[in-house]
């Protein structure tokens, strides 16, 4: 696929088949993720490929609803807070940033495999670290299915250029 077409293409799947994911897809999309550009090269995250037939329960500890764990996988960025890069002039941590960029690469690489992905930020914080075994370093930042969609975009349509762009 054409990069513009992966951008287009790309929407939150919320129903998935029971298909597994090829080892050799998988592995691509966790390569976009460690390609992912992160604050001074930090590379604070870790990336856990969660397998839901084996965890079912507890993934729906973290995010209760049922498409969730129709996919095979969930993958999770965790971050360090502490490992990442501060901006100086404002304290501001970027661990949030770096880990959407992280999660972005993985999302975009899943879709131009034909895989199908849904961000998940909205997730049981403490059963998520509980889960997954965090050391104390660590947090989860997002979450998403990883499998093949057995749906099609339904979802809201886009604001236009004007409604977004300020040209200053």
């Amino acid at each position: 696929m054409e990069f513009f077409d992966v951008i287009k293409n790309r929407y939150s799947v919320r129903g998935y088949n029971q298909d597994p994911v090829e080892k050799e897809k998988l592995d691509k999309v966790l390569e976009a993720g460690r390609l992912a550009p992160t604050g001074v090269n930090s590379q604070a995250f870790k990336i856990f490929v969660i397998d839901t037939k084996k965890h079912k329960e507890s993934l729906l500890k973290i995010y209760p609803k049922p498409w969730f764990v129709e996919a095979p996988i969930v993958l999770c960025v965790a971050m360090a807070p502490s490992n990442t890069w501060v901006r100086p002039w404002d304290g501001k941590n970027i661990s949030e940033i770096d880990g959407a960029i992280v999660m972005d690469h993985m999302i975009l690489a899943a879709t131009d495999l034909g895989l199908g992905t849904c961000y998940i930020g909205a997730f049981k914080k403490y059963a998520a670290v509980d889960f997954l075994e965090l050391e104390e370093e660590y947090e989860p930042l997002l979450f998403t299915p990883l499998g093949y969609p057995n749906n099609e975009s339904s979802g809201p349509g886009r604001k236009t250029i004007d409604e977004l762009v300020v040209y200053k």
